[in-house]
């Protein structure tokens, strides 16, 4: 039995050992021929991140070197991969260019910097971290299913063959946009979604990012699930899709519609560019 082989490294804040022991119980019962090898870093506590930029740096260069390995699954989001990005692309070899990459949220970061360089492929999907939620356990075995077997059942419903997507977490791509991270998406669907954001902030962040991308070349904009929304003091006045619609208007970008990607179990899988790459 040929078995796929997974690193897991932390590029932004920790996990904890007993999710580790659940997620290789989990994946031995539903993908037996998955092997999740978890760099020691990911345990690293320094402040808010899983220990300090070199350290997350090097364990990310290790695993990604390592021709033993056929994927690279981010363990957890919060806020760290920008600061290790730039550092990270100029010590890959090209046992690099021969992985998966996923991830979500902050790790938007590396996979739009590896997207852009042309160092393996890359999908907006479930993390290890996932294993909290309720019905965690249903988002961990999609991830593997992409991961090991390329399974098409785990995709977002609207990605089709010949057809380049990426897709972000909002307030990541808002602070990549006019960085060296940030790929050419021309020709490119774009997947947005969000977590526990006021609106007000939604939409400065979309203002940003809608401006910067208007002369990209998108063919267009889907808006993935926006939960957790704070309460403000005054209501805002515009529901989420209204303000996607409407800066997608002022922009020229067309609106798509809604995807089924979010910061939940449901969170489904988008890789990056197309399909038959």
């Amino acid at each position: 039995m040929t078995r796929t082989r997974i690193g897991i490294c932390a590029p932004s804040t920790p996990i904890y050992p007993e999710e580790v022991e659940q997620l290789i119980t989990l994946a031995a019962a539903s993908h037996p021929d998955a092997e999740l090898v978890f760099h020691e870093q990911c345990f690293a506590i320094a402040g808010h991140f899983a220990g300090e930029d070199d350290l997350r740096s090097a364990a990310f260069v290790e695993l990604a070197n390592d021709p033993t390995l056929d994927a690279i699954w981010f363990a957890r989001g919060g806020y760290g991969a920008a600061r290790i990005a730039d550092t990270i692309l100029e010590r890959l070899t090209p046992a690099a260019g021969n992985k998966l990459y996923m991830g979500y949220s902050d790790g938007g970061n590396l996979l739009g910097a590896l997207y852009k360089s042309g160092i393996g492929t890359q999908a907006h999907g479930p993390m290890p971290v996932d294993i909290r939620r309720d019905n965690g356990d249903i988002a961990v075995r999609r991830a593997l299913d992409w991961l090991v077997d390329r399974n098409p059942a785990a995709l977002e419903s609207h990605v089709q063959p010949n057809q380049s997507y990426a897709a972000f977490n909002l307030m990541t791509l808002a602070m990549m946009v006019g960085t060296p991270l940030l790929p050419d998406l021309r020709g490119h669907i774009l997947m947005i979604e969000e977590i526990a954001e006021y609106l007000y902030a939604f939409d400065r962040a979309l203002f940003n990012v809608t401006s910067h991308l208007a002369d990209a070349g998108l063919s267009g904009l889907y808006l993935g699930r926006v939960s957790d929304v704070p309460e403000n003091n005054r209501p805002f006045g515009e529901e989420v899709e209204e303000i996607v619609s409407r800066w997608c208007e002022h922009t020229n970008i067309p609106y798509l519609g809604r995807a089924d990607i979010g910061h939940d179990m449901e969170n489904k899988i988008v890789p990056f560019g197309k399909l038959s790459d």
